[in-house]
């Protein structure tokens, strides 16, 4: 029987630095033959050598591990592309030629405060992955649920968001009792953006004042944002959430991919989806 043909993945971030070349040594060491790996950015610097020590310490090959402008791959097809950082999914919401593209934000471990900054990025990295591979690869809801996020996150001491400074807590954790919010917040979590239709077909909704309503919500908690592009409305975990608070969604998400599993299926088939923009900018 033929081997089945590995799927290509581009890891985008604004340097090409640090997160998306631990990104491509992370997927590299955990599924080199399901996935060929590779990282680029749209303002390439010099990759930063405290993330070629994590990647080492993590036990990741380094080798061949250089930084490459976007426009390296221009023509260039791939079955995924991930952003990893704000200003890159700002700058690519829609890159040409990606089969599926998601929207991953992970905080900067050159600006990151604690302890191991570096360490807790590889670790946050690591088990978004392993979601990652979960989903992609199909993998049944009761075989997602047995498999252990390998390591624990080690830097606790950054609560404190850059601009959200009056969030409340009380909120956060009753927002997440409701179905529709719980889940919508997961999938978001996983897809980086998504609009009201595409939450309805994922949840299997009908009603999109319901749908709508629970997402004001989760906006009125600032625990969302939303941008509006033409006659859409994409809705994303908000970039300013606490630390603490983005650590519980990524948590409750990884551990609990069985509550998803149905819904990111019926949106992987879904027809028509919104287009996020036309063009890469």
């Amino acid at each position: 029987m033929p081997s089945m043909k590995k799927k290509s993945v581009l890891f985008l971030c604004t340097g090409n630095s640090a997160r998306s070349q631990m990104a491509e040594a992370l997927l590299r060491n955990k599924a080199a033959d399901q996935f060929d790996a590779f990282s680029a950015g749209t303002h390439p610097e010099e990759v930063d050598s405290r993330a070629i020590d994590a990647i080492a310490r993590f036990g990741a090959d380094t080798r061949g591990l250089v930084s490459k402008s976007v426009q390296t791959f221009n023509g260039r097809q791939f079955d995924y592309v991930i952003t990893l950082c704000e200003k890159a999914n700002t700058e690519c919401r829609s890159y040409p030629g990606a089969g599926k593209q998601l929207a991953w934000d992970f905080p900067d471990p050159k600006t990151r405060k604690g302890n191991h900054p570096f360490s807790s990025t590889m670790t946050e990295l690591n088990n978004r992955l392993s979601m990652f591979l979960l989903v992609e690869n199909k993998v049944t809801s009761k075989a997602s649920n047995e498999i252990a996020i390998e390591t624990k996150i080690e830097d606790h001491n950054q609560s404190v968001p850059e601009r959200l400074t009056d969030f409340d807590p009380v909120t956060f954790y009753k927002c997440l009792t409701d179905d529709i919010r719980l889940k919508s917040i997961m999938l978001a979590h996983y897809h980086g953006e998504l609009c009201v239709c595409e939450l309805m077909e994922a949840l299997n909704e009908e009603s999109q004042p319901k749908v709508s309503r629970n997402l004001a919500l989760l906006k009125k908690a600032a625990i969302i944002s939303d941008r509006k592009h033409g006659q859409w409305v994409f809705y994303r975990i908000n970039p300013n959430l606490p630390l603490w608070a983005k650590s519980v969604i990524a948590e409750t998400t990884e551990n609990n991919l069985g509550l998803i599993m149905s819904p990111l299926e019926r949106l992987d088939i879904m027809q028509n989806r919104p287009n996020k923009v036309s063009f890469c900018r």
